[in-house]
């Protein structure tokens, strides 16, 4: 059994007292204890945060021995992006740009991670997302991610996980291109869905977990706990998978 942990950390701001503190953050995910935590809006040497390099604090505190970092958005200081923690080696990974002209820049850091499944190892293709606002923007970024050198050539047998912040309100995104070509939502879909954004009091599944290929979800649910409803502005959704040989 694997167990996978989608959050958009917002910096480690919190979402009503507006306060830095990545300590919650920590917390949070040392609470449900993932194999691999699939974070967005991670910081890097940026002012708001202290200069901290968020990945590898938040990998150093917790002990995860692997990690990458997709920088999107460049500031004047520093930068945030997408962060992938692995307690399970990252054989490679790429951050994929998916920025439109005249949009907020945008990327999905694609990793491929040596996974164990009984007593093998077997690769797992996720891929960390973080789209953009509008329903076009989405639609553009999904068929240029599935088009990229990452995932054009794997197939439906090919065991990939596309998880993340996709601002999709409505559920579109399990409707179309991703589910034409085999993915299905396993964090649930219609009323169903597993409600994340705001965190205070959440209404929207923003934060959405796609599989497809040979694995097997066994139970999804979202963090209620408190700390968690006051360390971002979004809550966390964990998924626990197995990949089948």
């Amino acid at each position: 059994m694997l167990r996978l942990l989608t959050w958009n950390i917002h910096k480690g701001i919190g979402s009503l007292d507006r306060r830095y503190d990545l300590g919650r953050i920590v917390s949070v995910i040392k609470h449900y204890s993932p194999d691999i935590a699939v974070l967005q809006e991670v910081d890097d040497g940026v002012p708001r945060s202290g200069t901290d390099c968020q990945t590898e604090v938040i990998a150093g505190a917790l002990g995860y021995a692997h990690a990458a970092f997709g920088p999107n958005v460049f500031l004047k200081q520093g930068c945030y992006g997408n962060a992938i923690l692995s307690r399970h080696p990252i054989a490679r990974w790429r951050n994929i740009d998916l920025t439109i002209s005249g949009k907020k820049a945008r990327g999905a850091l694609y990793a491929e991670i040596r996974a164990p499944a009984g007593e093998h190892r077997l690769t797992l293709h996720l891929v960390n997302v973080h789209l953009g606002l509008s329903g076009m923007e989405r639609r553009w970024q999904v068929r240029n991610l599935l088009d990229s050198e990452e995932l054009s050539n794997l197939g439906r047998l090919g065991r990939v996980i596309v998880a993340g912040d996709t601002n999709d309100w409505s559920g579109a995104l399990a409707r179309g291109r991703l589910r034409d070509v085999g993915f299905r939502c396993v964090t649930g879909v219609g009323r169903r869905a597993s409600l994340t954004f705001p965190s205070w009091q959440p209404v929207g599944a923003l934060d959405r977990v796609f599989a497809c290929g040979e694995i097997s979800c066994e139970h999804h649910h979202r963090g209620r706990l408190a700390l968690a409803h006051q360390a971002s502005d979004h809550l966390p959704v964990v998924v626990d998978v197995e990949l089948l040989a």
